[in-house]
């Protein structure tokens, strides 16, 4: 008798186009398993980074509603600022929610060595509030590192330049070695779901473990797809 299929997870994507390389969470290589998209139109990266999509909650859950009639048994989303959305989101869904790699940051910590704490690489710092800190359960002050805001991540999002994985490399690169440099960071969370191309790299520089929305969304399938044991 053949395996049972493995059942999807479902992915909510913002309103996006850009080139997703394998690791991006909107790449279908980047997972263990078959994931569902589905998009959330008028959801901008600006928007929601900003914080200025409230009015999109409605539209949020029909998508996850969509994700569940078509065999999802969990959802996850594409941008780590939808944080601030987790409880009012979750509370209204059909399905589990995990809406931010920034959900793994309080488990992170306790895992570490005495002082040792995680710190996080952000697509806005300036955007990333205290808020968004609370509402997954984490420490508010938190040491956080954003992309520049001239550099390559920003210039393929919003200002529809050409993917540059080299230049994103250096970008990312430089905000892990600043958190790195402090002393008191054992651990980089990308919060930001374009980054896990370049976990690897950073892991492997800083000789630190590196968690991001992937790490993420293999843990929650986990445990809503139970193995089967002999």
């Amino acid at each position: 008798m053949p395996p049972d299929p493995t059942p999807p997870l479902g992915i909510i994507m913002l309103d996006t186009r850009f080139e997703r390389p394998p690791g991006d969470v909107g790449h279908a290589a980047s997972w263990p398993f078959p994931v569902l998209f589905e998009t959330v139109r008028g959801a901008t990266a600006r928007r929601v980074v900003g914080g200025q999509d409230a009015d999109l909650a409605e539209a949020f859950v029909e998508a996850g509603e969509r994700l569940r009639a078509r065999g999802a048994i969990g959802i996850i989303t594409s941008c780590g600022f939808l944080a601030a959305r987790q409880r009012s989101l979750a509370a209204r869904m059909s399905l589990p929610l995990a809406t931010s790699s920034l959900m793994q940051l309080p488990l992170i910590d306790r895992c570490l060595p005495r002082a040792k704490r995680t710190g996080i690489v952000t697509y806005d710092a300036e955007a990333l509030t205290d808020a968004h800190f609370v509402e997954v359960g984490a420490d508010p002050a938190t040491p956080v590192v954003g992309l520049p805001a001239n550099g390559a991540l920003r210039g393929v999002i919003e200002r529809e330049a050409p993917y540059d994985a080299e230049a994103l490399a250096r970008d990312v690169l430089e905000a892990a070695g600043r958190l790195v440099g402090r002393g008191d960071v054992g651990a980089i969370l990308m919060e930001c779901t374009n980054l896990p191309p370049f976990s690897r790299a950073v892991a492997e520089r800083f000789a630190v473990p590196v968690f991001d929305i992937i790490t993420l969304g293999r843990w929650f399938h986990s445990g809503l797809l139970q193995t089967r044991y002999p």
